[in-house]
C-alpha cells in the first residue's frame, strides 16, 4: 500500500465516483447488538458518512456498495486506489468475491471478506493504492487460514468500515470512538 499520487499515464476503471455512490448504504455495529449509528448521503464531493461510533458492544460503522451482479471482473487490475478524507483514522476496505466454490464462504455466518488497512491523513485527502495481493481473509474481524484465493474476476461487494479491529483481529490503533464524518471522494480500479 501506498500514500503516493496516482500515476497520470496509469489505466484506471472507475468503479465509484460522483452519483455512482448513490446505491451505497450504511451497515453498522447494531447488526451485532453493538449501538454506533451512522449514515451514508451523496454529496457533489463524493459519499459521506456520518454518526457516531460507540465501542461498547461492537464499535464499527461502514457504507457499503450494492451487490455487484454480474460480478465486477477485475483481473486486468492490480488492486484499488481510493481517494478518502478521513481525518487521521485508520479505516478498513472489505471485498467480497464469488468464490467460485460454488459461493461456499457466503455460508459462512457474516460472510468471508478480503480486508486491507486504510491509514488517512489528519487533514485533507489520502490518495491509497491497495495492491489485491496484501488483502487478508477475514470474517467477522477474524482472520482465515482455510486455503482460499481472492478472485479479481468476480467482486461482488465493496465496504469503508471504521473498526476498532484491525485486519489481524487486533486492536486498531487508528481507530477513535466518538462524533464521525468521513469523505470517500471515489474508489478506481488501477493496473
Amino acid at each position: 500500500m501506498t500514500l503516493t499520487p496516482p500515476e497520470p499515464a496509469a489505466e484506471v476503471r472507475v468503479i465509484a465516483a460522483g452519483s455512482s455512490f448513490s446505491e451505497w448504504a450504511s451497515l453498522n455495529d447494531t447488526i451485532m447488538g453493538g449501538s454506533s449509528r451512522a449514515g451514508c448521503r451523496l454529496t457533489s464531493e463524493g459519499l459521506v458518512l456520518e454518526g457516531e461510533v460507540v465501542s461498547e458492544g461492537g464499535g464499527f460503522v461502514s457504507c457499503r456498495s450494492p451487490v455487484y451482479r454480474p460480478p465486477l471482473d477485475l483481473s486486468r487490475y492490480r488492486g484499488l486506489r481510493l481517494r478518502v478524507d478521513g481525518g487521521g483514522r485508520t479505516l478498513k476496505l472489505a471485498v467480497a468475491c464469488a468464490d467460485g466454490v460454488m459461493g461456499l464462504t457466503e455460508l459462512i455466518p457474516g460472510g468471508l471478506r478480503w480486508v486491507a488497512p486504510l491509514p488517512t491523513l489528519a487533514e485533507g485527502t489520502t490518495t491509497l493504492e491497495i495492491p489485491f495481493s496484501i488483502l487478508k481473509p477475514v470474517v467477522r474481524a477474524q482472520p482465515v487460514t482455510l486455503p482460499v484465493q481472492f478472485q479479481a474476476s468476480a467482486l461482488t461487494r465493496l465496504q469503508l468500515l471504521h473498526s476498532r479491529f484491525a485486519d489481524d483481529g487486533s486492536e486498531n490503533s487508528g481507530y477513535r470512538a466518538g462524533s464521525i464524518q468521513l469523505l470517500v471522494r471515489s474508489i478506481e480500479a488501477y493496473r
